[in-house]
Formats: structure tokens, C-alpha cells, sequence
């Protein structure tokens, strides 16, 4: 089995980042984070975030990043010189609105756009991916969403990142997931959840610049939450194993909120608990 790559998605960050990006990077390498996937820059220049994360030992290997951007000449074409400054090689489409999967009209034009990006990006070394919620198990016809959309997308095109926790909360094994697209993921999400009661829309979302949209959570939403990697329902052992067996190289870790902890300790005891329980 081979040794994994183990990374943080700074949105699980995000106020710190946004305070002091510099001090930011300088605990996640502390922690022992080697790798970084970003959601927003925060205005930064793409020659200061590569100073940042030469300077702390740090490697960006993918950001969260929407396609309208990139459907856009000049804004795409100046985004696609950012990454390639930071050296970025996986940009992944972190949603889409789980009404365009179920309209047909909006659907096409989706895959249109997607295949349209994604060869784009191709054509400058960057592999687009998708990043997964819970409503993408819902189904049109006989198929969950997201695999009618890899199904329709060529994996040259259109990479996975699957989102362990969403992939549980959505019905299915991770596990089962893992191994179904183990030749189709470069990049992973470990998230871990407690959830009990009604199933809700339980996540933050955001809009194409990186910032959060925010909503009022629902009564069944408090029965739901975010949990720092061990502590919660995920059986991890089974998963990593499939993971080690998989063309996964990058496991990147997420935790959406913090509630009244502290999002740098959560940080932390998730990269310790991979470490101490798994040796990665």
C-alpha cells in the first residue's frame, strides 16, 4: 500500500485565513499539514500566497473553485495564470445547486460548461474535479446524480473529490464509494459528522469569490453536527485501508464548522488522529 499525502482545505479556516493568512499557514505546517487546498485568496497576490506557502514548507495542490470564472475569457484566463504561480494541479468544483440536476435544460447546459472548463483547464496541466454534497444521492430516473454526472462527463474532464462525510450522510458507504471511483480520485475529503434525527441541509456553502453564503439553520440542523476526525460516526479504519488501495494521493481534511470550539485545536487533533491512528 502506498504512503498518503495529507492535506487541509483552508475553508475549514476560514477566519483565521482571512485575518492573517501568513500566521495561518505557518500553524497548519506546524500541525504537520504538508498540503493545502484553498477556497479564496482573499486578495491576495498569487506571488505572495507562493512566497507564503514556500516559506512554511506547504505544497497547494487544489483549490475550491465554481466554472463561471472560468466561462468568462479574460477571467479565466487570468485565474488559470494564478494557479499555475501556486502551483496548483487540481481545481474542483466545490457545488452546484441541486436544482439544475433536475432540469433537464439547466442540466445540459451544466455538462456543457464542465466539459467546455475542464478541457480547458486540461490544456494548461490543471485536472478539474467535483466535490460532492449530500443532495447529489438523490436520484433522476434509475441513477444517483453524481454518478449519472460522471457518467456523463469523461474522466479526463472531470475528476472526483469525494466527500466522505456527505457520501455517509447521503445514504451510502464510504467505503463502497471509495472503490467505485478508486480510479477516478486523485483527492479525497475525510470530514467526520454526529447526526441524529431528520436529515437537513447542513452545510455552508460559497459563491464563486470564496465567500460564505450564509443561511439560518433549521431546527433539525441542530441534531447535525461537524466533528474533528475519530470523534464522530465515520469507521475510518475500513476507509483508509480502501483509500491506500486506490489511485488517491491526496487525503485532504475538512471540518465546515466549529460552533463554539476552536477551529486551529479541531485542525490539529485531526492531523494528530491520522498520524497516531494510522501512521499517515
Amino acid at each position: 500500500m502506498k504512503d498518503l499525502k495529507v492535506g487541509i482545505q483552508l475553508y475549514s479556516l476560514r477566519d483565521e485565513m482571512k485575518k492573517d493568512m501568513d500566521a495561518t499557514l505557518k500553524k497548519v505546517s506546524e500541525m504537520g499539514f504538508k498540503y493545502v487546498e484553498f477556497a479564496g485568496f482573499f486578495d491576495k497576490k498569487a506571488e505572495d500566497v507562493k512566497a507564503m506557502l514556500d516559506k512554511y514548507g506547504l505544497t497547494a495542490i487544489s483549490v475550491h473553485q465554481g466554472i463561471d470564472p472560468y466561462l468568462r475569457e479574460e477571467d479565466g484566463k487570468a485565474l488559470v495564470e494564478y494557479l499555475k504561480v501556486i502551483g496548483v494541479k487540481y481545481s474542483v468544483i466545490p457545488w452546484m445547486n441541486a436544482a439544475v440536476f433536475h432540469d433537464e435544460e439547466q442540466y445540459a447546459k451544466f455538462i456543457e460548461n464542465v466539459k467546455k472548463v475542464g478541457a480547458m483547464l486540461k490544456e494548461n496541466g490543471i485536472t478539474q474535479c467535483y466535490h460532492n454534497h449530500d443532495f447529489e444521492f438523490d436520484k433522476v430516473g434509475d441513477k444517483y446524480v453524481l454518478d449519472r454526472l460522471y457518467d456523463d462527463v469523461s474522466q479526463d474532464l472531470l475528476m472526483t473529490e469525494l466527500d466522505l462525510c456527505w457520501v455517509k450522510y447521503g445514504g451510502e458507504d464510504p467505503v463502497k464509494y471509495v472503490n467505485k471511483y478508486a480510479k477516478r480520485s486523485g483527492i479525497i475529503h475525510f470530514k467526520d459528522f454526529f447526526a441524529k434525527g431528520n436529515k437537513a441541509t447542513v452545510y455552508a456553502l460559497i459563491d464563486e469569490n470564496g465567500n460564505e453564503i450564509k443561511k439560518e439553520p433549521s431546527k433539525e440542523e441542530n441534531e447535525f453536527k461537524f466533528m474533528p476526525l475519530g470523534q464522530g460516526l465515520q469507521n475510518w479504519a475500513p476507509i483508509v485501508e480502501a483509500v491506500k488501495e486506490s489511485d488517491v494521493e491526496y487525503v485532504i481534511y475538512e471540518k465546515d464548522q466549529w460552533y463554539d470550539g476552536d477551529a486551529l485545536a479541531d485542525a490539529k487533533a485531526s492531523r494528530d488522529y491520522l498520524k497516531n491512528t494510522f501512521g499517515i
